[in-house]
């Protein structure tokens, strides 16, 4: 299995190196908005899921070919689901001075070991989208055993201990959490937690459920004002044309690995492509099941599941 994927741009961390710390898709959410899929496995506690040895060999060989801004614990599930996460962060200072960053959905650090295990990354960024219970519940669909209060104050704690930069994510959703009552509650609530940042972000993606519905850009920029100088929009909303473009790409290289097995190689040569970003969307369509791979000869190859 391999751990490490791309480095991909990142609006919010630059070039980032990905590592995957948990299998499709295992998550204490299952969000409306999320690209990768239905939740298959949803739970709260935590796991050896990917062996920490060979997630550093492979992230060692992998630093050895490129030099990315951020290394980000992300991925297929909720990585501080990862048992020995705390481990994974102080193997990867061993190798590298580059930044880590933790993508989390901020769902597991009322529990006081969480909190303590992620102590060592330079970046967490967690998400918070609604303050009220149904709201969260609507939207999330989390765990029957998180409560929002708990999740609230998880936070709050973290803020008292945690060195680093907090970055604290908004998915704001058409008719869900876009209204007055929301984003005044929201604003109270994350005036107490007091992130580095707040960072806006809509649906961009094709989401795993067609009732999370995205705000267009001068809402975004409406809400930014409200919540002040702190906050800023991370959603990359692409022209129509681009979006049109991104998946005709996607659909060519569906069309292809129907036919026969094929290289990320031979997608980066065929399209004229930088590698990293081919890797980054294989990645991608692995992730929702739509390719899977094999080893033959030596060289990975990529093929369709049906």
């Amino acid at each position: 299995m391999s751990y490490i994927f791309g480095p991909v741009p990142s609006r919010r961390l630059g070039l980032s190196l990905g590592v995957d710390l948990i299998p499709v898709k295992i998550c204490s959410y299952d969000c409306l908005y999320c690209q990768v899929g239905r939740t298959t496995e949803k739970r709260v506690d935590v796991e050896p899921f990917a062996p920490s040895e060979d997630v550093l060999e492979e992230l060692k060989e992998r630093l050895e070919k490129v030099t990315p801004d951020t290394i980000t614990l992300s991925g297929s599930g909720e990585p501080t689901l990862h048992t020995d996460i705390d481990r994974v962060i102080a193997g990867i200072k061993k190798l590298t001075d580059i930044r880590i960053a933790i993508l989390t959905n901020g769902s597991l650090f009322w529990k006081e070991d969480i909190r303590n295990k992620v102590l060592g990354a330079h970046i967490i960024a967690p998400t918070l989208s609604s303050v009220f219970e149904e709201t969260y519940r609507a939207i999330h669909r989390p765990h029957p055993d998180l409560k929002l209060a708990l999740i609230i104050e998880g936070l709050k704690q973290l803020r008292k201990i945690y060195k680093g930069q907090i970055l604290l994510e908004i998915v704001l959703l058409a008719g869900f959490n876009d209204n007055e009552k929301e984003l005044e509650g929201l604003k109270k609530v994350i005036a107490q937690i007091s992130p580095d940042k707040i960072q806006l972000n809509t649906v961009v993606r094709p989401p795993v459920d067609s009732r999370a519905v995205s705000l267009d850009r001068q809402r975004l920029e409406d809400i930014q004002e409200f919540f002040g100088g702190e906050a800023e929009i991370i959603a990359d909303i692409p022209p129509s044309q681009r979006r049109q473009a991104f998946d005709s790409l996607v659909k060519t290289i569906l069309d292809t690995a129907r036919r026969r097995p094929m290289r990320a190689l031979d997608v980066a040569n065929a399209m004229d492509m930088p590698m990293e970003e081919v890797e980054g969307i294989i990645k991608g369509l692995m992730i929702k099941g739509e390719l899977c791979k094999e080893e033959h000869g030596g060289e990975i190859y990529y093929k369709t599941l049906v």
